[in-house]
């Protein structure tokens, strides 16, 4: 049988059975068991009793994997690692060596002091919210971009994205992530204005030289001033087709992982610079399974040139 683990009917038999003289091979015919199962059945409890052998069977199932490898400085780290640092459970396994499912498992049985609510996007929307900003159709598209970028081999091509408060006024922040590495630089912008954009770009462009080969953005109004960044940077800004946030991929994904930190609904001006500081350290500092377990900002840092 597929079930090792008697029933309470089965026990009620087995005492049945075993009080009017009936043999171990008897009993275990007429239940369909190994002899072996009911022999050990009969030696849990003498003299036998069903009920009584039944609510020990129940208390060591209820033990049963509780020799578990948890302590109370792994509580500490995992709850650290997951509120403060916004990290996944898949990348919290990786580092202390157990599965996913541990985690879970220690999750639902109540071992660590979180929830669900408490897991990395929980409760952000999949689904893209429809664009309010004004949109900006000329432009390099990106079908002029060379395929070495796709392949994501060379170091230096860069996306670029604002994020907001889910305010239509005020701050914004300007997210640049570099594709290879992906390393993102999150900058506080005045606005989501082509003002305040160009003069952030271009002022990065200068800040990271040569290491700086190319830039694919959206259609987005707040880069119209893509000429001006082109000349004075002096590298390509290409254009994602409308409504294709995955030919920004990296960017896109970024962007989801910086609003564990900057939640929609929060204002842009409530995070000082020390914050804002943090949370680029933090962000970048993350392992990703895609950089071998490798974070952010090591890979940059072994590629770029000073």
């Amino acid at each position: 049988m597929g079930n090792n683990i008697l029933s309470f009917h089965e026990r009620c038999v087995i005492q049945d059975w075993h009080e009017r003289g009936e043999s171990t091979r008897a009993i275990a015919r007429h239940l369909n068991r190994s002899p072996s199962t009911i022999s050990v059945e009969l030696n849990k409890v003498t003299p036998y009793s069903a009920e009584t052998a039944h609510k020990m069977a129940k208390e060591q199932l209820s033990h049963r994997g509780c020799n578990s490898i948890i302590t109370e400085n792994m509580k500490d780290f995992i709850v650290q690692k997951l509120k403060f640092n916004h990290w996944s459970f898949e990348i919290i396994a990786h580092i202390l060596s157990i599965s996913t499912k541990t985690l879970y498992n220690w999750l639902n049985s109540g071992s660590l002091d979180l929830s669900y609510n408490d897991l990395p996007d929980k409760g952000i929307r999949r689904k893209r919210q429809k664009e309010t900003r004004g949109k900006y159709s000329n432009g390099r598209s990106i079908e002029e971009r060379p395929s070495e970028v796709d392949s994501r081999k060379t170091f230096g091509h860069y996306e670029a994205d604002t994020i907001l408060s889910g305010k239509t006024k005020g701050q914004a922040i300007a997210t640049v992530s570099e594709r290879f590495s992906r390393m993102t630089i999150v900058r506080r912008l005045p606005g989501r204005d082509s003002e305040s954009m160009s003069n952030l770009l271009t002022r990065l462009a200068k800040e990271l030289g040569s290491n700086m080969i190319s830039l694919t953005v959206d259609h987005g109004k707040e880069f119209s001033q893509y000429s001006r960044i082109e000349s004075q940077a002096n590298i390509p800004v290409y254009f994602a087709h409308a409504y294709s946030p995955h030919e920004r991929g990296t960017n896109e994904q970024r962007n989801r992982v910086l609003r564990r930190f900057i939640p929609k609904g929060r204002l842009i001006e409530e995070i000082d610079d020390e914050e804002l500081f943090q949370i680029n350290i933090l962000l970048n500092t993350m392992p990703l399974k895609c950089l071998n377990w490798r974070t952010p900002l090591e890979v940059f840092m072994e590629n770029i040139k000073f």
